[in-house]
């Protein structure tokens, strides 16, 4: 056996233009030929149409087109279009769905967190209280932290659809996330609705 400990040089030339490896010393030469060979057969396989491609940065393309969606959702909303806000904002999260695997995860829960409340608010003014429950949960699903409107949405469509326990729990579990968020300054709606309910159980 070899002494691991002695460094033995070996006269390997790489060609630049093929990668082939090459050697003065005749006891290289077999597995020079087989490694060769194997980096042509690698070379020769077609890459599957499944395999994603190295990462990349964000497409700013479909970046782009889902924030022009969501603001032209945001200026239907303003006018009182809400139906057309909605379209708008589904159109936006099915495109920020669509985004593929090997793009930051982190990015396409901020936006799709960011649209499902767009479009809970949507739904809320509509008074169609169960979409707008349903879209506000995923979206503190998606964000649960420095989320408070999120949190808030649900509550209120839980309260409106008089799910009165339900809210409470809600609610409750948002304050206690969000108390030491990022937006632990802006609870007051949150706290007011937690007293609104409270009150409303007091009385039944």
């Amino acid at each position: 056996m070899e002494d691991t400990s002695t460094y033995t040089h070996l006269p390997l030339t790489l060609d630049p233009a093929t990668k082939a490896l090459t050697s003065t010393d005749p006891s290289l030469e077999a597995p020079l030929t087989d490694l060769n060979k194997l980096h042509r057969l690698f070379i020769s396989l077609d890459t599957s149409p499944q395999v994603p491609p190295p990462p990349m940065p964000v497409n700013p393309k479909r970046s782009v087109q889902i924030t022009k969606l969501r603001e032209s959702g945001n200026a239907a909303y303003k006018k009182g279009s809400y139906p057309e806000a909605t379209q708008l904002y589904t159109l936006a999260i099915r495109m920020a769905s669509d985004r593929p695997a090997w793009e930051a995860s982190g990015l396409v829960r901020e936006e799709l967190s960011a649209l499902y409340g767009n479009r809970a608010q949507a739904s809320m003014a509509q008074q169609l209280w169960p979409e707008a429950s349903v879209d506000a949960e995923v979206s503190v699903e998606m964000k649960r932290v420095g989320n408070v409107k999120g949190w808030f949405r649900r509550g209120v469509s839980l309260k409106e659809m008089g799910r009165w326990e339900e809210a409470g729990e809600w609610v409750r579990q948002g304050l206690e996330f969000e108390k030491a968020g990022p937006e632990k300054a802006n609870l007051a709606e949150l706290e007011g609705l937690a007293k609104e309910i409270e009150g409303r159980k007091g009385k039944s």
